[in-house]
């Protein structure tokens, strides 16, 4: 862990990463720890039955979103991370496995089938077999990780990108301890 990172220097933490490497988990549990507000794309993306907003509402949305003072942010969403690290002061990018991310995306569908994810999704958007979404999973890093990290490459704040779970495990960890819990 980055030496002098405390819970009181973080106001504006961007969580990103391919879809199923644990964004939301990893942002409900730095929010207990910080207790830094958490903010789920999802849930201020999707409308009602999984219906798009125009990208013109979305970027409003973000900019609303991101004028906020202290937050926790996590999403994928590539077309407004350029508003998002822009506000961030700190970044954490899970930068997980194919297979990870993908065993946890057929997971949380097939357990979560017929279900909303409380609190990460709108009313009206319960889990379902999307299999354009999983072919997204199962091409990210083929298709979208380099331009995530370009991106990701040129943000001037405190980053710390992880490839394993462990990592993250034990930043949480270094955290807690920082913080004296």
């Amino acid at each position: 862990m980055e030496q002098g990172l405390t819970a009181q220097n973080m106001n504006r933490v961007l969580i990103a990463g391919c879809p199923g490497s644990g964004k939301s988990q990893a942002a409900r549990k730095l929010g207990q720890l910080t207790g830094l507000p958490v903010i789920h794309l999802d849930s201020h993306y999707w409308l009602p039955g999984w219906q798009r907003p125009t990208k013109a509402a979305w970027r409003a949305t973000i900019q609303e979103l991101v004028a906020r003072p202290r937050w926790i942010m996590d999403g994928n969403f590539a077309d407004t991370l350029d508003l998002r690290l822009a506000a961030a002061d700190t970044l954490i990018y899970l930068d997980f496995s194919t297979l990870l991310c993908a065993t946890r995306v057929a997971r949380r569908t097939l357990f979560g089938r017929g279900k909303s994810r409380e609190g990460e999704l709108p009313e009206g958007c319960v889990e379902r077999i999307d299999w354009p979404f999983f072919r997204f999973v199962l091409n990210y890093r083929e298709d979208h990780r380099e331009k995530d990290l370009a991106g990701i490459n040129s943000f001037a704040g405190r980053s710390y990108i992880f490839t394993r779970p462990r990592q993250l495990g034990r930043f949480f960890a270094g955290l807690k301890k920082s913080i004296g819990i």
